[in-house]
């Protein structure tokens, strides 16, 4: 029998080893013995140090924890569940183990850590996962219950036993600790049919799953922890990928101010939006670009609401309201960067202002209202496929207009919807939600920052003004909307860690924005 190595170090949390490449399941799947073999390492050994490393951060985070219940499938990761109420059981914990696999369906590596857990002298309790559910239940006596149900593989919708095994999961006292990934949560999209488990920590092994950072995963995974088992850097250099997790590490950074600056450079950004009854969402997108960098603004809203706009903030310029007027207006000669949508509408008025901004030869960040005016004049033909800068920034249902389909078809594959709608719309897509991503239509970039706080009103409008000023001042446009969506993000975090997430306005963004811009030097990151 292959001999175990050694658990060296506890995982880490996934902000302390970013940015590191994401993989769908069937990547890892199909991989992870391949690049073992050529660094020498044996499966089986591979699975004593995933175990250990469930059993060292079990005993980290809960180290008074006098029960655990381990629940373990039929594959690999029921077999690093199996591994780890063996450590359990050394360690004088009282563990009960409880399956709803036969002894005789088990199979390789996951039957040899059964065998040893067997021969430990702990007991497992075989049974349906109705029963499993109902024991569940009827135990409150468990302090930590470790999930390692269903691994990487799991696809499609659970049956209904299982449904109920892991609501059982759910409704109990206990903490919980998945392994690898969440049981019933896509490996690939993060995506959820019904439930999975809703764990209070993920600790997952050798590379990261991208289903467990965008979409429907935020309400499952709690806090991740990532385990490499000393192959992930084998693994990241043998199998490529085109998605990527982003946080403050090696991102774009902005030049140091010039002493030779003037009003002109970076430039203006002229935004244009805020119809009649929506004034806030063109001062907010105006405000953070202001904020960000940009060195000049002016805003193009309806006259009704020109008082509420431009009231208490001197520094923005009025622009006229009309296509004609700003075809021959200053403003326009001298504009650098468009913002096209914030609280635009979808009337006469709003519609000539798109049709006449969308024809410009400018970079444009495309929001709200501009999105949908977007896919219609799109069907129309009448969208210039010219090689400006393009910008598109919709949330799920924006998506799923600018694609022809339906939200839940752009939930099921963030990944696939964000890179379709680059490549149709040729520019950068940013699909907010639940770990935003950003793509030029080659890769992704899941950004890892940001809270549920901050899904109020106005934030995606200060996202088009932080994207707006990035654009001035970066080259790559991809570049500019990864480090917009890492500062945008990273406000939010650092207001919830003061006063937490109820109550988090937009604008409450603005002071911290000024302090994370004025925090990057030449090839440098961030503070937080």
């Amino acid at each position: 029998m292959p001999s175990a190595r050694p658990v060296e170090k506890l995982p880490v949390k996934l902000a302390d080893c970013l940015p590191l490449p994401a993989y769908s399941g069937g990547q890892v799947k199909d991989n992870e013995a391949k690049v073992a073999a050529t660094q020498g390492i044996e499966m089986y050994a591979l699975m004593e140090s995933a175990g250990g490393a469930v059993f060292s951060l079990l005993r980290f985070l809960w180290p008074k924890a006098a029960k655990v219940l381990v629940l373990c499938g039929k594959g690999n990761n029921g077999g690093d569940g199996f591994i780890c109420a063996r450590l359990l059981h050394r360690s004088g914990i009282e563990v009960v183990v409880l399956t709803s696999v036969a002894k005789n369906k088990l199979q390789g590596d996951a039957l040899t850590a059964y065998l040893q857990l067997e021969q430990s002298g702990v007991e497992v309790n075989h049974g349906g996962e109705l029963a499993l559910a109902d024991y569940i239940q009827g135990d409150s006596s468990a302090g930590v219950i470790v999930d390692s149900l269903f691994g990487i593989g799991f696809r499609g919708q659970l049956r209904q036993d299982s449904e109920a095994l892991i609501r059982a999961v759910n409704g109990h006292k206990a903490k919980v600790l998945s392994v690898d990934l969440p049981s019933g949560l896509s490996a690939d999209s993060g995506t959820v049919n019904p439930v999975a488990v809703s764990a209070d920590v993920t600790v997952t092994f050798i590379a990261l799953k991208q289903g467990l950072l965008t979409g429907q995963a935020a309400d499952y995974v709690g806090r991740i922890y990532f385990a490499d088992l000393e192959l992930g850097q084998a693994f990241s250099a043998q199998v490529g990928s085109a998605h990527f997790i982003q946080s403050r590490q090696r991102l774009p950074a902005l030049e140091p101010v010039s002493a030779l600056r003037h009003k002109s450079s970076p430039g203006l950004v002229l935004a244009i939006g805020g119809n009649t009854m929506m004034p806030g969402a063109i001062r907010l997108a105006g405000e953070a670009a202001l904020r960000c960098g940009a060195s000049m603004l002016a805003v193009a809203c309806h006259r009704e609401n020109r008082n509420r706009v431009f009231n208490g903030r001197p520094e923005m310029m009025l622009a006229p309201d009309r296509a004609d007027e700003l075809a021959r207006s200053a403003v326009l000669a001298k504009a650098k960067v468009l913002i096209l949508g914030p609280g635009l509408g979808r009337d006469h008025w709003a519609q000539h202002l798109f049709d006449f901004a969308i024809a410009q030869p400018l970079a444009c960040v495309i929001d709200a209202d501009a999105l949908y005016m977007l896919r219609q004049a799109r069907q129309q033909g009448g969208v210039p496929d010219s090689g400006k800068i393009r910008v598109l920034t919709p949330h799920n249902a924006e998506a799923a207009c600018l694609l022809g389909c339906t939200v839940d078809e752009v939930n099921r594959d963030r990944f696939a919807a964000v890179k379709a709608i680059a490549r149709q719309y040729q520019g950068v897509c940013l699909l907010k939600g639940p770990g935003t991503l950003i793509s030029d239509g080659k890769t992704v970039w899941i950004n890892a920052c940001g809270n549920p706080g901050m899904a109020t009103g106005g934030m995606g409008d200060v996202l088009s003004g932080i994207i707006a000023a990035m654009l001035l001042q970066l080259n790559e446009p991809l570049d500019a909307v990864r480090l917009a969506a890492y500062l945008h993000g990273q406000a939010g975090d650092n207001i919830v860690a003061k006063q937490g997430q109820r109550g988090l306005l937009a604008s409450d963004l603005f002071p911290e924005l000024l302090h994370l811009v004025n925090h990057y030097q030449v090839g440098g990151g961030a503070e937080s």
